[in-house]
């Protein structure tokens, strides 16, 4: 028995390596699939079989992405505004998710459960007495709409306070406390740097909510100037007579480049963020 041993563990790990190998494949795909169509034409990509490598015709595709949308100007919008909403929701998430987990005040739990409770409410419910309540500030045709309703989510704060929980440790904010640092200096010297692989693991979901959102800013934009890029995106449907789906990958596959690059950017935060909390857990 103990001469097969070996030979099992081999066995098991070339078992989990192949399963994971197959992970990667089924993973990878459709993002491989979305580099083929970007750079073929669309008739290469309808074709039977169809065209299962990358061609040489992604500049082209996005000479007619640039023509056919305000694609350049839509990308800047939504770099701006993405990098604004999230700024501030980070800052006020990881402040609220603090005062919540430190700090000792008459409702808090109160105010927490009712906070919780407001995740349950459908985002479709909210879409009109909101676009009401902008239309009657006069904000539509805006960034507001897009940036207030954003500034501090529930999630947020849950995320934010569990984080605070769990990697603050009391005795360093009672250090703080008796060495004189007021509120906000143990918040931003003590508490947000222990909070910090927690903020870069919700920075990145929200950066990508933020992004890739398309409802909200087709209701409150009228102005292709101020289109974000899923609507500019939206624009090239139908364009030429019928939708050229090799155009369209090409806008798709520049406006994923930026998702992409963070994630591999800031990786290692989030696996280390994911493995300690398996360890604390």
């Amino acid at each position: 028995m103990t001469s097969h041993s070996p030979r099992r563990v081999r066995a098991a790990r070339i078992a989990s390596h192949a399963v994971l190998a197959l992970g990667v494949v089924v993973f990878a795909f459709p993002f491989y699939w979305l580099l083929v169509m970007a750079t073929n034409s669309t008739s290469d990509i309808l074709a039977s079989p169809p065209r299962l490598v990358p061609g040489d015709r992604f500049f082209e595709n996005f000479d007619k992405v640039t023509a056919g949308s305000e694609f350049v100007r839509a990308f800047f919008n939504s770099l701006v505004l993405t990098t604004v909403t999230c700024a501030i929701q980070l800052f006020l998430a990881a402040l609220a998710g603090y005062v919540f987990a430190k700090r000792d005040f008459p409702g808090r739990n109160a105010l927490f459960s009712g906070l919780l409770a407001t995740l349950i409410i459908p985002t479709g419910v909210s879409i009109v007495p909101s676009f009401q309540i902008y239309s009657d500030l006069g904000w539509i045709n805006t960034f507001f709409p897009l940036i207030v309703p954003n500034a501090v989510t529930a999630f947020g704060i849950f995320w934010m306070r569990q984080a605070a929980e769990m990697n603050v440790p009391d005795e360093l904010v009672d250090a703080a406390r008796m060495d004189g640092a007021g509120f906000l200096r143990t918040f931003w010297n003590v508490a947000l740097p222990c909070m910090r692989p927690a903020l870069v693991a919700f920075g990145i979901f929200q950066v990508m909510w933020t992004w890739n959102d398309y409802l909200w800013p087709l209701l409150v934009l009228n102005d292709p100037g101020m289109f974000t890029l899923p609507v500019a995106l939206q624009q090239l449907t139908g364009n030429y007579g019928r939708t050229d789906y090799s155009v369209v990958m090409a806008g798709t596959l520049v406006a994923t480049l930026p998702l992409l690059v963070l994630f591999l950017f800031l990786r290692r935060v989030v696996l280390e963020n994911a493995a300690d909390g398996a360890l604390k857990g």
